[in-house]
């Protein structure tokens, strides 16, 4: 018997949980369940992320969770359960098979068989942000050359235990040359081992375009966290209905599986709630289980279901039986055991866990310290002279003036209202970190006030930083 922890969730969390167990019992799957407190209700009892201790402790125990979708109320400082969950337990893959089941599932895409395996732990998804002045903003987008290599060769490695062919890189990187550029450089690198899969790479504005018009297309893709949030909500969309969409969320030690919906509350109470994304997650746990009869029985069911014209109220499309969630639930169970008759029927034996998971990998770098962005908050300045005679008693010297990465000083002249001005120095030779505070020093007497610091580092003789636009 492997015990598992449960979640419920919030809003129809616990109708549809209630529905996959029900399933799952139906199917004799050896698994006992361990409910785990986690969401709306921990976080209003004053708990700020969402988890109470008492859950944590079997999380880690039993290693794999079945989550409801889960409420994370707005504003008071809460952080999503989601992101928590998955950056506390390593999950660093989040994999979303979109496939579409033309004619019974209205869509758009009718030839949808394609799986997203998207970076879970970095990018815009850590959460970091702050307020610098009263009129900017920060989020620091982190990507790192160790995390990226992790959740690329996870994703070729996955293509080949389930017999994939093609892997498509997607990223920013025309704009954001050294974050997307980093993930885009290791892709082209990770490729090299893997001469049996065809790959290719694409900007994310193309290529969520072409996965609304030819899915097809792709077969599986590789990206970062907030790009592959959004790609895979098209798929779903275009496959028919993200109702109908789980993920997995893998880590080395621990496995997260989930709906890609949230918890909905207009519906909650109402018996219209689809549990199939949340059956969807339950089967790609099965599978990761290595309970790959259990999970290609359900499967089969639940497209028997569907091939039959058994809809809740999120896929009807007024031919058919619309039925409630309990119903639904009863006609999968009542097919337990049945195989669809045009749809392909299930006999998958790939896992999601099949893969050997790659352990963080540091390359060490040469690097040296060439200047610094020192940020200052100066929504009225306009007299970049008074800037620009700051008595330098280092090797630092003021290279530009910025705003909103534009290079505004010298040679160009500014009327609008500025905010958040970088001033950028740069050393002809080394730079040590007391010449930098001696430069904010400087700055401060000169009564500008400070909002953010970056230092300007090569690495093994490449520059590490962003050229300012016109510079």
């Amino acid at each position: 018997m492997t015990k598992i922890c449960v979640a419920y969730g919030d809003g129809i969390g616990p109708e549809i949980m209630s529905s996959v167990i029900a399933i799952l019992n139906a199917a004799k799957v050896d698994l006992e369940y361990d409910v785990v407190e986690i969401g709306e209700k921990v976080y209003l009892n004053g708990i700020s992320n969402g988890i109470t201790d008492e859950s944590w402790k079997k999380i880690l125990q039993n290693k794999i969770l079945l989550k409801g979708p889960m409420t994370t109320p707005l504003g008071g400082g809460y952080k999503s359960i989601n992101v928590t969950l998955r950056k506390k337990l390593g999950l660093f893959a989040n994999v979303r098979p979109v496939i579409s089941y033309n004619p019974f599932i209205k869509c758009n895409a009718k030839n949808m068989d394609v799986v997203i395996v998207r970076e879970n732990e970095e990018d815009l998804y850590s959460g970091i942000e702050y307020q610098t002045t009263e009129n900017s903003y920060v989020a620091i987008k982190l990507i790192s050359e160790s995390g990226s290599r992790k959740i690329i060769k996870y994703a070729f490695d996955y293509a080949v235990a389930n017999g994939r062919k093609k892997l498509t890189c997607i990223t920013k990187n025309n704009i954001m040359k050294l974050s997307d550029g980093a993930f885009a450089r290791i892709f082209d690198e990770v490729s090299k081992e893997y001469p049996q899969i065809e790959n290719n790479h694409m900007i994310v504005d193309i290529g969520s375009a072409r996965m609304a018009s030819k899915p097809d297309s792709f077969d599986v893709i590789v990206t970062l966290n907030l790009y592959g949030d959004i790609i895979s909500d098209i798929a779903a969309e275009a496959a028919g209905a993200v109702g109908i969409a789980g993920s997995a969320n893998i880590g080395s030690e621990y496995a997260m599986f989930e709906a890609v919906h949230g918890s909905a509350p207009d519906i909650t109470g109402q018996g219209k709630s689809n549990p199939s994304g949340l059956l969807s997650a339950a089967v790609m746990m099965l599978r990761h289980l290595k309970m790959h009869d259990k999970a290609n029985l359900i499967e089969n069911a639940w497209m028997t279901t569907i091939e039959a014209g058994i809809h809740t109220a999120d896929l009807y499309s007024g031919t058919g039986r619309l039925v409630s969630t309990e119903e639904f639930t009863q006609a999968i169970i009542g097919n337990i055991y049945s195989k669809p008759k045009s749809l392909k029927p299930s006999a998958n034996t790939s896992s999601n866990n099949q893969q050997s998971i790659i352990e963080d990998k540091f390359i060490h770098k040469t690097h040296r310290v060439i200047g610094c962005d020192i940020y200052i908050r100066s929504a009225h300045t306009k007299d970049f002279h008074k800037i620009n005679d700051i008595t330098p008693t280092t090797n630092l010297k003021l290279s530009f003036i910025g705003h909103k990465g534009l290079v505004i000083w010298p040679n160009t002249s500014q009327d609008k209202e500025l905010d958040m001005l970088p001033l950028r120095f740069i050393s002809d030779a080394d730079c040590s970190y007391n010449e930098i505070l001696e430069m904010q020093r400087k700055i401060t007497d000169q009564s500008l006030e400070i909002v953010m610091v970056n230092t300007l580092t090569e690495y093994d003789g490449k520059q590490g930083f962003s050229k300012g636009q016109g510079e």
